[in-house]
C-alpha cells in the first residue's frame, strides 16, 4: 500500500480533506445545533436531504450515468460537464451527505458564475489529461470528415 507521501499532491489534498470532512461537519452541527436548537439543527439537515434527492431525480439518472461513464472512460468533455444535469447532480450529491459544509458547497456549485469557474479548471484539466504527444492532433471522432484523396490533391503544393 502506497504511503500517502508518496501519493500525487492533489490526491492528498483529497485524502485528508475526505479524512477531516465528518470532523468539520460535527463540529458545525454542534455549533448550529447551539444557536437554533438541535430539533432545528435535524430538521434543517433532513430537509437539505430530501431537496437533494429532488436535485438528483431533476438531475436525471441517463444524464448522471453518461457523465459517471464517460469519467471512468477518460472521455469527458466540457460540454458533458457544462450540462445543467452535471451540477444539479453534484449538488444533490452533496446535500443527501448530512451535514452544513456540503449544503453549503452543494448552493454553491448550483450559482452560474461558480459553475463556470469549475466548467473551465476540469476543461483544463481533461485538455492536460489527455495531451496527445508532440505533432499529434487527437481528434473525437465527431471532429473530422473523410476527404477523397483526389481532392485533398489539389489543395497540397506540390512535393
Amino acid at each position: 500500500m502506497p504511503r500517502i507521501t508518496q501519493m500525487p499532491r492533489f490526491l492528498r489534498w483529497i485524502f485528508l480533506s475526505v479524512l477531516t470532512l465528518p470532523l468539520a461537519e460535527l463540529a458545525i452541527f454542534v455549533v448550529v445545533a447551539m444557536q437554533i436548537g438541535i430539533a432545528a439543527a435535524l430538521a434543517l439537515t433532513l430537509v437539505a436531504s430530501f431537496t437533494g434527492l429532488a436535485l438528483l431525480k431533476i438531475a436525471g439518472r441517463g444524464g448522471l450515468a453518461r457523465v459517471r461513464v464517460a469519467l471512468a472512460d477518460g472521455r469527458v468533455r466540457e460540454t458533458q460537464v457544462s450540462s445543467g444535469n452535471f451540477f444539479a447532480g453534484i449538488a444533490g450529491i452533496l446535500l443527501v451527505v448530512p451535514g452544513f459544509l456540503t449544503d453549503i458547497l452543494a448552493l454553491l456549485v448550483l450559482l452560474p458564475p461558480v459553475q463556470r469557474a469549475l466548467t473551465a479548471a476540469l476543461g483544463r484539466a481533461f485538455r492536460h489529461e489527455n495531451h496527445a504527444p508532440e505533432g499529434v492532433v487527437d481528434l473525437a471522432p465527431d471532429e473530422w470528415n473523410r476527404v477523397d484523396d483526389r481532392e485533398r490533391g489539389r489543395d497540397l503544393p506540390p512535393g
